[in-house]
């Protein structure tokens, strides 16, 4: 996480497909800005303000002051481009560069489970969040339920968490260290005690204008495996969430209600419109996902698989990879002596094995 990092989400014009396609094209943030004009220019189709802007580096004053205020309130933040970076939120399209969170940021790197539904929960909204979630615990005991910390069920899911012993991530629509609404103050206080995270795209400078909520919902669909929407009338954020997970290529789970329930009418438009999986108990989830639990059913643990290397030229690459930290195409090939057709082959297949993945920025990394 670099100065530069922060500079890229606050240069005016830029936005979050703009810096992916940036990343895309150079690599890293600090590669951007030491880009000169004739550079960009030549490798992007950026509009003259905001390529002046990056030359001029206009947005470190900004950024400098953003890492001051992170510092004063114990907000740590990670980059697209690092490897704590969660996995599952690196591969959406409109990925957030940057993150900013209070807690931990690896709660977000085992099993996930995103628990959505109306800020007007009933009490079978409630109940039916309680159960699902107490049957989780007994079968994942790893398993992170994400949130937005709103009325209803969002509130209901981390308070399920919670009792049943689960971390917790809030996902929330301000900069931290503050939460919206003020009311689920202490229990986002006690998300961050029993190990959870509170997270947000937003730094400080952002101005808050009301609009950012669906914005939000696009990370918690983009954080997990999963997608359960528990209530829901026929329109809504969590429909948005549900759309994007779907989008994503994430599993959308929801859990039915009767049909003349208003707060069950998104849910049962989901499920009648094969856009979600229905979901009555744990097992339900746990199957729709296709956890695999292992041998004890108290823990979550994958099978472990060594990646079938079928050449000695893919063995060699995998050599390259001397530490956890991603590498670009340039450095593989100088280290490995292939030539670029070869490389590139070699890559594919070595990220067909499982061995490796591949970054924003044409970088990889070793698993």
């Amino acid at each position: 996480m670099t100065i530069e990092d922060i500079a890229l989400q606050m240069t005016p014009g830029i936005g979050v497909k703009g810096a992916a396609y940036l990343l895309e094209a150079f690599g890293d943030a600090r590669a951007i800005f030491a880009a000169s004009a004739e550079e960009l220019a030549a490798k992007t189709r950026l509009r003259p303000d905001p390529l002046q802007a990056i030359v001029r580096k206009k947005a470190f004053p900004a950024a400098e002051k953003e890492l001051a205020y992170c510092r004063r309130h114990g907000i740590d933040a990670v980059a697209s481009t690092d490897p704590r970076y969660p996995v599952l939120l690196r591969e959406i399209p409109d990925l957030p560069h940057v993150l900013y969170f209070k807690g931990e940021i690896e709660p977000l790197s085992g099993p996930c489970l995103s628990v959505v539904g109306t800020r007007d929960a009933t009490p079978y909204g409630q109940q039916m969040c309680n159960r699902l979630i107490e049957g989780l615990a007994e079968r994942i005991p790893r398993l992170t339920i994400i949130s937005g910390l709103a009325f209803g069920i969002d509130i209901a899911a981390h308070h399920a968490a919670l009792a049943a012993g689960l971390r917790t991530v809030a996902v929330v629509a301000n900069p931290l260290p503050a939460v919206t609404p003020a009311q689920h103050t202490a229990v986002a206080r006690e998300i961050l005690d029993r190990g959870g995270t509170l997270v947000t795209e937003l730094h400080s400078q952002s101005k808050q204008n009301g609009t950012f909520y669906l914005a939000r919902n696009r990370i918690i669909a983009g954080l997990s495996a999963g997608c359960l929407v528990v209530e829901s009338h026929n329109t809504g954020g969590s429909l948005y969430t549900a759309h994007c997970a779907d989008s994503y290529n994430r599993t959308v789970m929801a859990v039915p209600g009767r049909a003349t329930d208003r707060a069950s009418a998104g849910t049962n438009h989901l499920i009648r419109n094969k856009k979600a999986n229905l979901v009555m108990t744990a097992d339900d989830i746990v199957d729709a996902l296709m956890w695999d639990l292992g041998e004890d059913p108290a823990t979550l643990r994958p099978k472990p698989q060594e990646p079938l290397l079928t050449s000695s030229e893919e063995t060699r690459l995998l050599a390259c990879f001397e530490t956890a930290d991603p590498m670009s195409v340039e450095t593989l090939a100088a280290k490995s002596g292939l030539d670029p057709g070869e490389l590139s082959m070699r890559l594919v297949e070595l990220e067909l094995a499982g061995a490796i993945r591949q970054l924003p920025g044409n970088r990889y990394m070793k698993l």
